[in-house]
This record gives C-alpha cells, sequence and structure tokens, in this order.
C-alpha cells in the first residue's frame, strides 16, 4: 500500500509522526507539503498534492492534515472521484472507510494528540469498505459528481 501523506505548517510536526509511524510499519509513504512546522504553507497545496497522487495512480491512500483539518478536507474534496472524511477519533475513521470508501482522511493537528492520531491512521488503513447498501450511496455521491462537477 502507498500513502500519500501532506500538511500545511500547522500539520508539519504530527505528520512527521504520522510518516515515521507508517514506515516503521513497512508502508512507502510519499511525503510532501511543508518543509518545516514555521514557513507558512498553504493547506490548499498541500490538498491539491494529495488528491492528484491518488487521481494519477502514485497512491492508494491519502491522509490530509492541517491545523483542524477542515480547510484541507475542503479542497481534497474539490477533486472529482475523491471522497475524503474530517476525521477525529478511531470510530470516524473506522467509518470513513466502511461507510464512504474515502480514500483519503483527513485530521487537525491543533486539535488531535499524536497517540489519537496514530489510531486513527491504523483504523483508516486496516479498514475495508463495507460494500452492500453503503455502495448504492457511494454510487449516489458518483452520479451527483457526474451531475455537477463541470
Amino acid at each position: 500500500m502507498r500513502i500519500t501523506l501532506a500538511s500545511d505548517h500547522a500539520g508539519y510536526d504530527l505528520r512527521m509522526k504520522v510518516k515515521e509511524h507508517l514506515e516503521k510499519k513497512g508502508i512507502e509513504v510519499i511525503d510532501g507539503g511543508a518543509t518545516t512546522g514555521s514557513e507558512p504553507y498553504s493547506y490548499v497545496l498541500a490538498g491539491q498534492k494529495i488528491a492528484n497522487d491518488i487521481l494519477e495512480g502514485k497512491a492508494d491512500r491519502g491522509i490530509a492534515i492541517c491545523g483542524t483539518g477542515i480547510g484541507i478536507s475542503i479542497v481534497v474534496n474539490k477533486f472529482k472521484g475523491i471522497r475524503c472524511g474530517l476525521c477525529s477519533n478511531e470510530y470516524t475513521a473506522r467509518m470513513c472507510r466502511q461507510h464512504n470508501d474515502a480514500q483519503v482522511m483527513a485530521m487537525g493537528a491543533r486539535v488531535t494528540g499524536q497517540a489519537v492520531a496514530l489510531s486513527m491512521v491504523d483504523a483508516f488503513l486496516d479498514e475495508p469498505f463495507a460494500g452492500d447498501r453503503h455502495a448504492v450511496r457511494v454510487n449516489d455521491i458518483k452520479a451527483q459528481e457526474e451531475e455537477f462537477f463541470k
């Protein structure tokens, strides 16, 4: 599994912890975004990188981090075919995969502790899509994209 991981400056420190965690598990990481936590870097650029990496087949899943997770999740969800869930705990990380087949999980570095963040990452990566009635809903989302994404 290949994971694309990016953040703005607010998410830099947590991104480095997530990257280390993934690499210890033997997971290939495509790292991007801010190069320090002190120099401003836009969550828009970080979110664009994640979405493009997935759409171009460079990564299977993505983890997006900014201060609250809100801004970067909005950016990622602007890309046709990408579903990003803003997660706050292990349960929401599982559900965004199980029910929504999200390819990207967003989190906020200023509102999520490191231990919770790492448990969310594991849940997100380990959880399969349930399919069944949830596949119907995901297909409805895809149909909506076809209608409204011009």
